[in-house]
């Protein structure tokens, strides 16, 4: 194979995305950094109540209720390329208030909360934003390769981020000053995406003459109206919904019921996320094996069942069972968000690309709280372990709106006409060459 060939055939030779995937590797583990960084400052620094830490981990989340759909306007009136640039300036910036106010002596749990729901909004207008731009940086049939790269250092931020969370607080006597890691990993990606040549479309002109409601009830209309979309976000909600009631309840499952010490915890739900490295390496290799399709619902319906080990585990070495049914979940989660996020770029107009993902994750998102919520009340009401079964079934049997959706019938994921220049399509057979043959 030449060199032009191999260009062609992986993403290793695309500078712009190399530079675009990098540059996000780096803040999604300064990201990751934060997530346990702040709720350390509230508890360590401010003495903060449980109700509170609760009440800031839910700044952010709701923070995404609130700006996703018009989010998603935004970013099909506006070139994506720089608004990504000032999302990140501005998380920058927003989190460095936080090691500053600490070391004036004037952190509060008032700029915690701020600092969350600002950052929180300023992450969902970056990650529709991203999720609308990768189509226009690469072909759509490296669509699949390029989310896969990315769901593989996803996944291990998730891994390494919170081991690096609690080194760099230790090392500098202070959680506060741990997020000044995030704070750099933002500009790490700022410099990143400043060095990318490759232009993006200009936006639509017919977009700006509409007000934002109009431009959010198409983008919402398209998704409801669409075969495939509908199905999709259906399954996606259901099962972020229960597989936020399944982690609610897992830790307190692990220390109630099967006395794990704290350091097993730790590992157990460890080796549960190492499955998202090993599902992100593998669906690119499956899915030119089975169909890019057919990989859509096949990992979630084959490897999601796993889950109900989960509340079989017992002490001692039955603990093990929850890392392996955990590791299975997590991997058919990533190889299932990996394939749809595919999906719906390879087949959505580009003038709807921001509004379609807005409306999607605003959906999936919206789920997590709800989800959390049921897990207490249930944990108390029908017990933990009934809970945990009835949160892996759920989770597993949203996989049947895809296979009962006319996509079981493809073996590859379809693409819109729109990218047919970047990627065409073999043109069906005329009816004379129907007779030769």
């Amino acid at each position: 194979m030449t060199k032009t060939q191999a260009k062609r055939q992986t993403l290793w030779w695309h500078r712009d995305f190399l530079l675009l995937w990098s540059g996000q590797t780096v803040s999604d583990i300064g990201s990751a950094v934060t997530v346990l960084a702040l709720p350390l400052i509230a508890v360590s620094l401010l003495g903060a109540s449980t109700f509170e830490v609760g009440a800031l981990s839910a700044s952010s989340t709701v923070a995404y209720l609130l700006v996703a759909l018009p989010a998603g306007a935004l970013v099909d009136r506006t070139v994506k390329h720089h608004l990504m640039i000032w999302s990140n300036a501005g998380r920058a910036v927003v989190l460095a208030g936080v090691p500053l106010a600490a070391t004036l002596g004037h952190l509060s749990m008032a700029q915690l909360y701020v600092t969350a729901l600002v950052a929180g909004m300023l992450t969902a207008v970056f990650e529709i934003a991203y999720q609308s731009y990768l189509p226009t940086l690469i072909r759509r049939d490296q669509l699949v390769e390029g989310n896969g790269k990315i769901g593989i250092t996803n996944s291990l931020s998730d891994v390494i981020g919170p081991g690096l969370a609690g080194g760099l607080a230790s090392l500098l006597s202070s959680a506060a000053y741990a997020v000044t890691a995030d704070c750099l990993s933002f500009v790490v990606s700022i410099v990143s995406l400043l060095l990318i040549r490759t232009p993006e479309p200009p936006p639509r002109a017919n977009g700006s003459r509409q007000t934002i409601g109009k431009q959010i009830a198409e983008g919402v209309r398209y998704v409801a109206r669409h075969t495939v979309l509908r199905r999709v976000v259906a399954c996606a909600t259901m099962s972020s919904l229960f597989n936020m009631t399944l982690m609610t309840v897992l830790v307190v499952f692990l220390v109630r019921t099967l006395h794990a010490p704290a350091g097993t915890t730790g590992l157990l739900l460890g080796l549960g996320s190492a499955g998202g490295v090993v599902g992100a390496f593998t669906v690119g290799p499956l899915s030119r094996l089975i169909g890019s399709a057919r990989m859509f619902w096949a990992g979630k319906l084959f490897l999601g069942g796993f889950a109900l080990l989960i509340p079989l585990a017992g002490p001692g070495w039955g603990v093990v069972l929850v890392s392996v049914g955990l590791c299975a979940t997590t991997a058919s989660v990533v190889m299932f968000n990996i394939s749809q996020v595919s999906y719906r770029q390879a087949v959505c107009p580009p003038e709807l690309l921001g509004r379609m993902n807005a409306t999607m994750r605003w959906a999936i998102r919206g789920a997590k709280p709800i989800g959390g919520l049921l897990g207490g009340v249930l944990g108390d009401w029908i017990g933990l372990r009934e809970t945990l079964f009835m949160a892996a079934l759920g989770s597993w049997l949203a996989v049947l709106f895809i296979v009962l959706s006319p996509i079981r019938y493809l073996r590859d994921i379809p693409v819109h006409e729109a990218y047919a220049e970047k990627a065409p399509e073999p043109a069906a057979p005329t009816p004379e060459l129907r007779a030769k043959r």
